[in-house]
């Protein structure tokens, strides 16, 4: 077995650890990816992926044969993507150099990726046949953070796997391309599985077994920023779930109430419901159908940034729903609203500017100015949809 180190070389395994300071961890890291290596038999690199390390990490690194690559970007994201752009093995394993994974028991991910997996990760997690060694992970990250984040993650993307934080996971070269990663701090570890489940990649688990890191120093990751960071990128990442449904679910109860209380007052255990009423059912209506039109920009705004993989259901709605349509349907709605609301000036016009009466009024006035509202907020809908959307619209 070797750990290629010259240019040419094309090792079948890239092992790669992000580093930014670990130098009292990262010989220990190296030394375990040799035994890794070599218990496993493949062709393969050790990759360190330097972040700006001034703790002398780099000269470590190379003194012990890996193969250093200086990022200047700093972030995690950052790191791990200029790491696995610069690997030349075909499988790729990650992991921390902090001593929490054990380096030289690689041999099962290596196994899984030549057996046809895209992407293997790793589960430190008990129900996924993991263990987590004493003070290796904090009580708050075991029991609150990564199962709520897991569950999450299962649920909105179909995931398989029962760890969806780990950090010891491999992938193929083909598929760290096809995922085309954006994302530069640590939302890179959610945007790898969140892409791959998208893509219908394959992906299988392994059981692992998480260590205390060997570190004096305290972690760089931050508890309950990074995990509202990572949960916030899964939301942001599921418009359906984050505003579509919800926005369905808000237009319709909404809807439904709006249209009764026009006809008129209801009484239901003894409440009357009128007036007052019928001005928040419009309310939580025209907050419904913005947040179905916000679902749709948020679409739209993922996949041109490359955050999303391309929909074919996006693209069919460019082919049905054309700027045109959506300004005559949005027009005509806007005027309807003006119309009955003008109808209401003209009752009160016929009859000498006197008394109205305050409950017809006011529900046709409610009802003109939600349907003015719903055509004006397409209309401005359509200009923006088209316009987010030229680059997906089909050509020709």
């Amino acid at each position: 077995m070797n750990v290629s180190q010259t240019s040419g070389d094309t090792p079948e395994v890239t092992l790669l650890m992000p580093c930014l300071n670990e130098a009292e961890t990262l010989a220990g890291c190296i030394a375990a990816a040799r035994a890794g290596l070599a218990a496993a038999g493949v062709e393969g690199e050790i990759l360190i992926a330097d972040n700006g390390s001034t703790d002398g990490s780099q000269e470590i690194a190379t003194k012990l044969g890996a193969r250093v690559v200086p990022i200047s970007a700093r972030g995690y994201g950052n790191a791990l993507r200029g790491g696995m752009s610069a690997a030349r093995g075909r499988f790729l394993i990650m992991g921390d150099a902090d001593l929490s994974y054990d380096f030289s028991k690689i041999t099962p991910f290596i196994e899984k990726l030549r057996a046809g997996a895209d992407l293997v990760m790793g589960c430190r997690m008990p129900r996924g046949g993991g263990t987590i060694m004493p003070k290796a992970m904090p009580w708050k990250h075991q029991w609150i953070g990564n199962p709520v984040l897991t569950f999450i993650g299962r649920l909105l993307f179909k995931c398989p796997s029962q760890d969806f934080h780990c950090g010891l996971r491999g992938l193929t070269k083909a598929a760290f391309v096809k995922m085309d990663l954006r994302t530069t701090g640590m939302e890179f570890a959610s945007e790898m599985v969140i892409k791959a489940s998208l893509l219908k990649l394959n992906i299988l688990e392994v059981p692992i077994t998480l260590h205390k890191d060997g570190r004096s120093r305290p972690p760089h990751l931050r508890s309950w920023r990074d995990g509202w960071r990572h949960l916030r990128f899964m939301l942001l990442f599921s418009p359906k779930w984050l505003l579509l449904y919800p926005g369905i679910l808000t237009l319709l109860v909404g809807g439904l109430a709006l249209l009764r209380l026009l006809a008129g007052p209801i009484i239901v255990g003894g409440v009357n419901f009128d007036l007052n009423t019928l001005e928040v059912s419009g309310l939580v209506f025209l907050f419904g159908y913005q947040m179905i039109l916000f679902a749709c920009f948020a679409r739209i705004y993922a996949f041109t940034h490359g955050l999303l993989p391309p929909s074919g259901g996006l693209t069919k709605a460019f082919k049905v729903y054309t700027l045109e349509k959506g300004l005559i349907g949005g027009g005509l709605v806007l005027i309807a609203g003006f119309v009955v609301i003008a109808s209401v000036l003209l009752g009160w016009a016929s009859g000498g500017f006197g008394d109205l009466n305050p409950q017809d009024a006011t529900r046709t006035v409610i009802a003109g100015r939600t349907l003015a509202s719903i055509g004006f907020q397409t209309i401005l809908f359509s200009l923006i949809f088209s316009y987010l959307g030229l680059n997906e619209r089909p050509q020709g």
